[in-house]
């Protein structure tokens, strides 16, 4: 294995997000769902990047530190000389972590004293500008994640919501790490100049920069500059700035994935408003779809739901063997809040996720071999319960979600996944992404 970058990724559409924009810039790229365990079959010779994608943004911080830190001691053993701690290009967390927790863990294990954290990834509208990050034209705080029923953001200054994670971790008479801020002006310039930030950041007493992005060309700066950190904390964006540093150019081969032939399918368990209106999309215009009411999961017939929706599709499929089905309990943020409340929030969230998992396996075996999950906690789920232990990733359909290329025990003969994050993809997306060559 000829492994440069090794990345920990901190939910499942992450992960492709971040090895969709390694390969872009001509990496061979495969992801690992999970840390593997003894036995596991070794990672392909031909790999310059492994992704381990883990679902720990809403653990608990102990777990996910644990779960970042397995994962680190393998990719080390692998020969990985960086590792790239990817988190949500909306800085998905809380007070209590769990970015700051994993990122303090990560530092001590590899004798880090200093490291960037950027969630800037321009392509997708997400910029920082004075450290703080806007998503499209309005600040975090007043974008749809404000209302996220797991991780609401009700603060855009990511200086302040890192260092409120970091706060209280101070341990054995060590000060809590400090944030400090690599603005505009100085991304701007130069590699060069972003070099000097960092050691002045670093000799006041600073641990973690919040480094701002507004454009392709900072990411590629902030990429250059990073060369020799043993670890840095990113969303996507910094991907494309990397593999130039291992003397990596972008080539079309990087993408390229095996042929599959089979039925399309949509999972869907996202309520982010671009998700919703991908979801509105494809209904109106005329496509196969059947939507699961959260609330219809109180008498728990999950096993009759769930077989009901599979033999739904078949018969869809039965009809029109060409066109996708959609599968969806994406609802407005109003509507989860008010069935949350009624049922528990969390509980309600991991039997949904569940029951979306239980059909895509279910629509697989039935032979759905091109099949899109939208959303990062239901794609953790669905890649579980499909046995789906690693992944080759292939062409974009838009920016940060790839097509790639599977082959669990259900789908030996092969099959393409795409996992979006929620925020991600045109309105257009899941008509579109059936249309892409892969």
């Amino acid at each position: 294995m000829t492994l440069r970058l090794g990345c920990i990724a901190d939910d499942f559409t992450g992960a492709t997000d971040l090895a969709n924009n390694l390969v872009r810039a001509g990496m061979r790229v495969v992801q690992l769902n999970g840390v593997p365990g003894a036995g596991a079959p070794p990672v392909e010779a031909d790999v310059d990047a492994v992704v381990v994608a883990l679902k720990s943004r809403t653990t608990l911080p102990a777990d996910a530190v644990a779960q970042s830190l397995a994962a680190c001691r393998f990719l080390k053993a692998g020969g990985a000389s960086q590792i790239y701690f990817k988190v949500c290009s909306t800085f998905d967390s809380t007070p209590r972590g769990n970015i700051g927790p994993v990122l303090e863990a990560l530092m001590d294990a590899l004798d880090c004293a200093f490291t960037i954290a950027t969630p800037a990834f321009p392509d997708n509208g997400r910029t920082v500008f004075k450290g703080h990050l806007f998503v499209g034209d309005v600040l975090l705080s007043e974008s749809g994640m404000r209302n996220h029923p797991l991780t609401p953001m009700t603060d855009a200054n990511l200086v302040r919501v890192l260092q409120a994670q970091l706060a209280t971790r101070g341990d054995g008479g060590r000060a809590p790490r400090r944030v400090g801020l690599v603005d505009h002006r100085v991304v701007g310039a130069s590699a060069a100049a972003i070099g000097e930030r960092f050691a002045s950041l670093a000799k006041g007493g600073v641990s973690i920069a919040i480094a701002d992005a507004v454009a392709n060309d900072d990411l590629l700066r902030l990429g250059a500059a990073v060369k020799d950190l043993p670890l840095v904390c990113a969303g996507s964006g910094l991907a494309i700035g990397l593999p130039a540093n291992f003397g990596i150019a972008p080539s079309g081969t990087a993408a390229a994935l095996p042929a599959v032939a089979g039925f399309q399918a949509i999972v869907s368990g996202s309520c982010s408003e671009a998700t919703n209106a991908q979801v509105a999309r494809f209904r109106d215009a005329g496509g196969a779809a059947s939507r699961i009411d959260p609330l219809s999961l109180a008498d728990g017939a999950d096993g009759a739901l769930v077989a009901g929706i599979v033999a739904w599709a078949r018969a869809q499929w039965s009809k029109a063997p060409e066109c996708p089905v959609l599968i969806y309990s994406t609802a407005a943020p109003q509507d989860v809040a008010a069935a949350q409340a009624k049922s528990g929030g969390r509980e309600l969230g991991a039997r949904l996720e569940g029951v979306l998992a239980a059909i895509a396996r279910g629509l697989v075996a039935g032979g759905a071999r091109r099949l899109i999950v939208a959303g990062g906690e239901t794609s953790g789920a669905c890649v579980q319960a499909l046995g789906v232990a690693r992944l080759r990733i292939g062409a974009q359909i838009d920016p940060g979600v790839p097509w790639c290329h599977a082959a669990p025990a259900l789908a030996a003969d092969g099959m393409h996944l795409a996992l979006k994050s929620g925020n991600f993809g045109g309105v257009d997306f899941f008509e579109r992404a059936f249309s892409v060559a892969t």
